[in-house]
């Protein structure tokens, strides 16, 4: 039966249970950014993670181009459930620092983030091996893995733009196109780039450059599979370094063109 021949009921119902779901991936995303969780409150999340994604046609996962696609999409439904701070709150949460100094420390502790959930992933791997074969459970992690740490990286370049006093404006879609483009590119935002939904941009060249980034991130990412613990301690050192350079990557091009700081 066709999409038109489909009760309009049934479509609704679909409709509102994916939401549903994208809304408890975002929510599972949003909580491991956070930069002070313990490892065992990460791992928690990482498990969290990897069974709602589960639910989202795992069978593209199996075919290397459909996994780009099926991941940029689930980047895309995420972004705007990243959680950004402002600038006042991110004086309060680090003790009134500004300026590079505040950048420097985002840029630490989202690498540490990063690095935590390489570590993760790579431990929860190592206990599958010992377990069962993962033939079937690796790529589901590898994505899961990226995924959640695209996201830590996607607060991270929200947050810089803040401290540089060039924060991301429009509705959230806007906001989360911006972002997306931004990590994309790694560099700052365009403030000349239109307004346009997320949908429309990813569409354009621009999806084909977020799916060539996301396909370097999955490669590095096939490190976890390494044997044992080798594989946690990969993970979490290129994921830390990856983070590392996003981050300075686009704290240099937000300097350019950062408007006058207050002086201390």
């Amino acid at each position: 039966m066709s999409n038109s021949d489909t009760p309009a009921s049934a479509r609704d119902e679909a409709t509102g249970e994916n939401a549903g779901h994208d809304a408890e991936i975002g929510a599972t995303v949003a909580a491991l950014t956070a930069d002070d969780l313990e490892p065992a409150s990460r791992r928690h999340l990482l498990g969290r993670l990897v069974t709602e994604v589960r639910g989202r046609d795992l069978g593209q996962l199996f075919r290397p181009k459909a996994a780009i696609r099926w991941m940029a999409d689930v980047v895309g439904d995420i972004a705007p459930h990243v959680p950004v701070r402002d600038l006042e709150t991110l004086h309060e949460h680090f003790d009134g620092l500004d300026g590079d100094e505040l950048a420097d420390r985002l840029i630490r502790n989202a690498a540490r983030a990063t690095a935590g959930i390489g570590a993760a992933s790579g431990g929860i791997v190592s206990l599958e091996w010992a377990v069962t074969p993962t033939l079937l459970t690796a790529p589901i992690l590898l994505a899961t893995e990226t995924v959640a740490v695209v996201a830590i990286e996607l607060k991270l370049i929200g947050e810089l733009h803040e401290v540089y006093r060039q924060p991301i404006t429009g509705n959230t879609g806007q906001r989360a196109t911006a972002l997306l483009h931004a990590w994309s590119t790694q560099r700052g935002v365009n403030p000349l780039l239109p307004g346009i939904g997320v949908a429309t941009i990813l569409g354009t060249a621009a999806r084909k450059e977020l799916q060539y980034t996301l396909l370097r991130r999955f490669g590095r990412n096939l490190t976890t599979l390494g044997p044992l613990l080798t594989g946690a301690a990969v993970a979490s050192y290129l994921n830390q370094r990856a983070t590392r350079g996003v981050g300075e990557r686009v704290q240099k091009d937000l300097r350019k063109k950062r408007p006058e700081l207050p002086s201390a």
